[in-house]
Formats: structure tokens, C-alpha cells, sequence
């Protein structure tokens, strides 16, 4: 009986999702963000955070950021698997501990906060 090498099958169509995990930790462990925006649509308040986590992310996350938008009323289904109860809704999915901010993304210094970019004074 041949024994199954996975290090060996770079075809495999898929990625076993332990290496996916490494791969996110190894990331993560240079500061790698996983941002997710939820959105209704294209409403003042929704414009203004996209505008506001997009300045946030270049100022002080320079790069090692990946930022995916999703507007709820195209893809509801992403709103109920993330549980999001209002929008917009800005999830920190990586690095660890998962946070969730509410609102317009005006609060700069409160975002930073809970992105662990600062400390409490």
C-alpha cells in the first residue's frame, strides 16, 4: 500500500486547509490584515466608510492589508454566515481576536484601537 505524501501532490486542485491556516499564521506573524467591509448598497454612510477604511488602511497599514468590500444586498449570504446585524460593518478577520466596528469608520483613533495599531493611553 503506497502511502499518500501530501508535500508531494503540488496538482492537488485544491489546498488542504491546514496549509491554508499555516499560510495565514505565516502572514499574520508579518502583520497581514483580512479585512472584511460589509455595505447596503451605495448610501452616503456606506460611500463614507469605504472612503474611511480605505484612507485608514493606506496611512497605516501601508500595504500588508487585504480588503474586501461586500454589499449585503448583492450577497445577502455573506451577511447572515458573518452574522452582521448592521451596515456598514467592518470585520477584522486576521490577525486574531475577530472584531467588529459599527458605523461610518469616522472614528479613526477608536479603529486603530481595535485593530491593535494603538494602545489605550
Amino acid at each position: 500500500m503506497k502511502k499518500h505524501n501530501k508535500k508531494d501532490d503540488s496538482s492537488a486542485p485544491f489546498k488542504d486547509s491546514a496549509q491554508e491556516f499555516d499560510l495565514a499564521m505565516e502572514q499574520n506573524a508579518q502583520g497581514h490584515y483580512v479585512l472584511r467591509l460589509f455595505i447596503t448598497g451605495m448610501t452616503p454612510n456606506s460611500r463614507k466608510a469605504i472612503e474611511n477604511v480605505k484612507r485608514i488602511c493606506e496611512e497605516h497599514l501601508q500595504g500588508s492589508y487585504e480588503l474586501e468590500i461586500v454589499d449585503i444586498y448583492q450577497q445577502p449570504i455573506f451577511a447572515k454566515e458573518g452574522q452582521i446585524v448592521a451596515a456598514p460593518t467592518l470585520v477584522k478577520e486576521l490577525p486574531p481576536p475577530l472584531r467588529k466596528f459599527i458605523g461610518d469608520m469616522s472614528q479613526t483613533e477608536r479603529i486603530l484601537l481595535g485593530l491593535d495599531l494603538r494602545t489605550k493611553k
